[in-house]
């Protein structure tokens, strides 16, 4: 499995960003999605998952109403909508991929997910 993350930039606050996640080498339906984000000097955080075989998703908090988790089968893409981007978004953000049901409530949990892309990064600034 490879993943691609990308569609990072800079924005002003309140801007929008649309981060893309490509998937290749994923031959499986039951696949649990991650966004996963970590601002400087700061551990990983989950930001937003999607469960494929129910179309479940999970959110942070934090990005709760700002954030959207969408999946493209077709194009086996996640998709990553942000709007109303806060300076407390900006940092580097990554996609990953496990094969199988993630629990609901350890959808965010990285230890759960085990191929991970490279970061995309976002800067937002005030």
């Amino acid at each position: 499995v490879q993943l691609q993350a990308f569609g990072g930039g800079s924005v002003q606050a309140g801007g929008s960003l649309r981060l893309s996640c490509a998937a290749s080498g994923v031959t499986c339906d039951a696949i649990t999605i991650g966004w996963f984000r970590q601002a400087p000097g700061s551990g990983r955080e989950g930001v937003s998952a999607f469960r494929k075989w129910d179309a479940v998703t999970y959110y942070a908090d934090s990005v709760k109403d700002r954030f959207t988790i969408t999946f493209d089968s077709a194009k086996k893409t996640a998709y990553l909508q942000m709007d109303s981007l806060r300076p407390e978004d900006t940092g580097l953000y990554y996609c990953a991929v496990d094969i199988g049901q993630i629990t609901y409530t350890r959808m965010l949990d990285d230890d759960e997910y085990h191929f991970w892309g490279h970061g995309t990064l976002v800067t937002v600034s005030s």
